[in-house]
């Protein structure tokens, strides 16, 4: 229990917007750091007695098993951890009667540093810890890749053996889909969905904070499972079974840290949905709404639908280990494929996930940056929602040489293709949207341009691994390695970098250096291209992937892609100087630096802790530049729209 003293203490200092948890001995007790030491412990400590009775009393042995005993333990700790922290403290009151601490907003927006170390309820702040926090985990995916490709470089065993190779390769993956390239776009949805509808914040505050503290335990718990005494996890990124039920104890880790950065996704785009349906700004109707918002609820509709089949998929392995279940052991009548096909029923979708985002970044940035309405605004709305749909209809693809059902391959080649068609549809709308414009190359229009110039060579690719009989000849070969880095590097990670340039001004109210911008986007350019692209050769050639070692006449391909690499990681450096110099140092922004109608950039930057001292009121397209008089939001009391080109 609080004393009076430190309760009159808080609110008085809450009633000027400060946070001050209580001093001395309730320290120990109030929801924070300090909490943590003794909560994580003590959930622990309940989960190893737990499985140690349970043992116990069904008459196992041994009583103390380290596969159950680590399963519940990398459950059980992030539950502590997330208790300690204050995540259920509101609904532990509501759940058990007891009423409910009225909200004095001191766990709302960030005043200092502090802030975005503890559960903040802004929506701004949550995505400035995602944002950070996903360069952490670039930062490690990254080193872990090129350590990999320092193996690569000659050919025979330079400095791993093929077990922690494979660790390598597996972590580096994993933490590029879940914990940079998916929670990247939730970073940026975060910060600009609700300005860009005109909502004062998302529709789950609680919920939206909660859903941040998933990722960095599904993080830690992915790196650390590279520690584990017996190895990593070394099963692939796709962690098939029945393989991955017989790997050292880090495939566990690999299980669990998944299933919390799942967790965590699902709750991101059920806040979104609701947000985005409920909350708008009054005059936006669905078409007015931009693209970007678009993007993010056709997106948030295909987490919801396609994330609990890879939850699945790793429960089942789980179960298969802990339990015994044999879902997948075909000795015990278990169904091998079965694996492949819910896991690839979330994961092609997920290309989608780690896309549909970027597609709209990028169309806020063409159309601004070329000064002119976007080109055919709602039929790009409706390929979005074509993707979301034709998105499941193609998983099977990536098994067309794994033993799958003969009869499936044709229709699964016919949707493969078709789903090229709706995103064809983007990229001539952008090339339209550009064509004649008045183009201002910033540096997030570099990252758009270099963004459609590699996604296109992803897509052509795509189209040749769709059809059957070249996919068959080129599935495992390192073909398929420049394929997906064409699409989810050149695709994802480079609109990411687009859209944190683009809103950068917003969350920070300063300017990047544009001359180190732009050297940024050069460096990683030209290195991504010199590092993957000539991986097609090698791929036609007939080097296989997923091995640590091949044969002396690809060594010296390997040897300039190795050292291409390395000057791709470099590049990164330059990104962090930047933005953490200008973050302090740069000149200030403004509202609008780049002159757009977003309803975003109409307010401070960075915007106040609500986002908006006056209700908006969206008049017309937020892309309609160049049309004289066009204005997309007001602010105040509702006024007639004014009459406008599209209306």
């Amino acid at each position: 229990m609080t004393t009076a003293h430190d309760t009159h203490e808080h609110d008085a200092h809450a009633e000027h917007g400060e946070y001050v948890p209580p001093t001395g001995w309730h320290r120990w007790t109030y929801p924070g750091w300090l909490r943590i030491l003794w909560v994580m412990p003590l959930f622990g400590g309940i989960g190893i007695g737990l499985v140690t009775l349970i043992r116990w009393a069904a008459d196992w042995h041994p009583i103390y098993k380290g596969v159950p005993i680590t399963t519940v333990l990398l459950t059980t700790l992030p539950l502590g951890f997330l208790a300690g922290l204050g995540g259920f403290d509101f609904w532990v009151r509501y759940s058990s009667g007891k009423p409910t601490i009225p909200d004095d907003h001191s766990r709302h927006g960030a005043r200092s540093w502090r802030d975005y170390f503890r559960i903040n309820t802004d929506h701004k702040v949550i995505g400035v810890q995602y944002l950070v926090t996903n360069m952490f985990f670039f930062l490690a995916g990254g080193m872990l890749i090129l350590l990999a490709r320092a193996e690569l470089a000659h050919p025979g065993t330079q400095y791993f053996n093929p077990q922690t190779f494979n660790a390598l390769m597996t972590d580096h993956a994993t933490l590029m889909i879940f914990l940079v390239i998916v929670p990247a776009f939730a970073g940026l949805g975060n910060f600009v969905i609700p300005l860009m509808i005109g909502a004062g914040d998302m529709a789950f505050p609680k919920l939206n904070a909660l859903s941040y503290w998933l990722l960095p335990i599904a993080g830690v718990e992915l790196l650390a499972g590279l520690f584990v005494p017996g190895g990593g996890p070394n099963s692939g990124w796709t962690c098939y079974a029945p393989l991955c039920e017989h790997q050292p104890l880090g495939n566990v880790f690999f299980n669990m840290g998944v299933q919390w950065a799942g967790a965590s996704s699902i709750m991101t785009a059920l806040n979104f949905l609701v947000t985005i349906i409920t909350m708008r700004a009054p005059g936006m109707t669905f078409w007015r709404m931009p693209l970007l918002v678009w993007a993010n609820f056709t997106t948030s509709m295909l987490v919801v639908l396609a994330t609990p089949f890879i939850a699945g998929s790793q429960f089942f392995v789980m179960f298969d280990r802990v339990m015994h279940t044999n879902f997948f052991e075909a000795g015990n009548g278990g169904y091998v494929i079965g694996y492949q096909h819910i896991f690839w029923f979330y994961s092609h979708p997920a290309v989608y996930i780690m896309l549909l985002p970027g597609f709209g970044i990028i169309s806020e940035v063409v159309s601004v940056m070329s000064r002119k309405p976007i080109f055919g605004y709602r039929l790009m709305a409706l390929s979005l929602l074509a993707i979301l749909v034709l998105g499941f209809s193609v998983w099977a693809h990536h098994m067309f040489i794994a033993g799958m059902a003969g009869w499936l391959r044709v229709p699964i080649m016919v949707t493969t293709l078709l789903i090229a068609v709706p995103t064809g549809i983007k990229v001539f709308s952008w090339l339209a949207t550009l064509w004649e414009g008045r183009i201002h190359f910033t540096t997030p229009m570099l990252w758009a341009v270099g963004f459609i110039f590699c996604f296109v060579i992803g897509g052509l690719s795509g189209i040749w691994l769709g059809a059957v009989p070249i996919d068959v000849q080129a599935n495992q070969s390192y073909f398929i390695v420049a394929h997906i880095h064409y699409v989810l590097f050149g695709g994802s990670i480079f609109t990411i970098f687009c859209g944190f340039y683009y809103w950068f001004p917003k969350m920070t109210g300063r300017m990047y250096n544009e001359r180190l911008g732009q050297l940024h986007f050069w460096l990683t350019f030209i290195g991504f291209n010199l590092t993957f692209f000539p991986m097609h050769y090698l791929g036609l050639q007939g080097m296989p992937r997923r091995v640590a070692d091949y044969a002396n006449r690809f060594g010296g391909i390997n040897e300039f892609v190795s050292i291409a690499s390395f000057g791709l990681g470099a590049s990164t450096l330059v990104f962090l100087y930047n933005i953490v110099w200008s973050w302090h140092h740069g000149p200030p922004a403004g509202r609008n630096p780049w002159r757009a109608l977003g309803i975003e950039w109409q307010v401070d930057s960075p915007p106040p802790l609500f986002n908006f001292e006056e209700e908006p009121q969206v008049v017309g397209s937020p892309y309609e530049y160049g049309v004289p008089g066009a204005r997309h939001v007001i602010f105040g009391a509702p006024q007639p729209e004014p009459v406008s080109a599209g209306h």
